[in-house]
């Protein structure tokens, strides 16, 4: 049975759809990416819900040095969880391949990773025959388009009935023809400027096209540091969606599963690279999607909570448990690198580095926070 602090931290548990033509590559990164953060995890916890979802520990330094400063009995990483969707081939929007299942898989994610193959391999037909990073994203995108197109002229249809009598269907109604222009053209629904007030009136049909996208350029490993031409346009394409792009090799992921701590940091090394892919995938989410850590440490546990950047203090403590936010009175706050410096919290209070924070404090990158609150 799940804990009741599992619930709460499953409210901001991320969850990132790995997407991409065949034979690109996708469900070996995805095996990989989950047997190394298995692999790395060690005592952290970890499970496969079911053989195409991992949930994977996300790697941070900060809490081993903070555990050893609190002598904690346990360390609770934040967590992310990655699907491997199924089914994505030209014509899914139309139930192609495994077309209503990808579909219902993705609507439920907060990101998409969209595998590129950006290496070339005779062994490994292309499903196009030629390797071309452009004309794949623009398979993909188009797929993700159609598949809006039809759900946005339902909706349309049903607003237009409602919009004479309800303020608010006419409200949504303007932005979803605004949006419907971009669909029948098939361009992708982010590309639509809205304010965070229209977002948030269509924020329940969960567009596909609309969601936050990171290219994983997938390169042979020869090309991992430096990348290559193929890059170079995916590059391109994701600027101007303001979308992330990371370079990772599912050939050199599946090998790191073998290898020890020590080994693998050799080896990442010899490739010229500081980091796997796993870190790379997890820092490229955070920043497209604007997300912040917040760490708390004391001796029971070291753990780290995930919030959304620009969150009040009270808010931050909600995502421990709602009874935090709900009689919140302060923040006692210690930045991550004064608590370190200090080495202890009793240091760090003699040098008045702790502070005491209200209700309005916006909570940063990195804050050790003891929440002092009453219900």
């Amino acid at each position: 049975m799940r804990g009741r602090d599992d619930v709460y931290q499953a409210i901001f548990m991320l969850k990132a759809g790995i997407v991409g033509l065949p034979n690109v590559g996708k469900s070996t990164l995805f095996n990989a990416l989950v047997a190394n953060a298995k692999a790395e995890a060690a005592n952290f916890p970890f499970c496969t819900i079911e053989p195409n979802v991992g949930v994977v520990s996300v790697p941070d330094e900060r809490l081993e040095v903070l555990a050893k400063i609190s002598n904690s009995e346990k360390i609770v990483p934040t967590r992310i969880e990655f699907v491997d969707i199924a089914g994505l081939v030209k014509g899914a929007s139309r139930g192609e391949g495994l077309g209503n299942q990808f579909l219902a898989n993705i609507r439920e994610v907060d990101a998409i990773v969209h595998v590129v193959r950006c290496f070339d391999n005779d062994d490994i037909i292309h499903v196009s025959g030629s390797v071309d990073p452009a004309r794949d994203i623009e398979v993909i995108n188009l797929e993700l388009a159609l598949a809006d197109l039809g759900q946005v002229e339902k909706r349309v249809e049903r607003l237009r009935k409602q919009a004479k009598n309800s303020k608010e269907a006419a409200e949504e109604l303007a932005i979803l023809e605004k949006i419907l222009i971009c669909l029948n053209d098939g361009i992708s629904a982010r590309k639509v400027d809205l304010s965070k007030e229209e977002e948030e009136l269509i924020k329940n049909l969960g567009l596909l096209s609309r969601k936050p996208i990171i290219y994983a350029a997938n390169v042979s490993e020869d090309d991992l540091a430096t990348g290559n031409d193929w890059v170079e346009s995916v590059r391109q394409i994701a600027q101007q969606e303001q979308a992330k792009v990371v370079i990772v090799s599912a050939q050199v992921e599946s090998e790191l599963v073998e290898l020890s701590e020590e080994e693998r940091k050799d080896f990442l090394g010899s490739l010229g690279v500081e980091e796997g892919g796993l870190k790379s995938l997890i820092k490229a989410t955070y920043e497209l999607l604007g997300l912040r850590t917040y760490l708390t440490t004391g001796p029971q546990e070291t753990r780290a909570w995930t919030i959304i950047a620009g969150m009040k203090a009270p808010q931050a403590a909600g995502v421990i448990h709602s009874d935090f936010e709900r009689g919140f009175i302060r923040a006692e706050t210690v930045s991550y690198q004064d608590l370190v410096n200090s080495r202890t919290m009793s240091a760090a209070k003699e040098k008045g580095l702790v502070r005491s924070e209200g209700k309005e404090y916006i909570v940063q990158e990195g804050d050790v926070l003891l929440f002092r609150f009453n219900v």
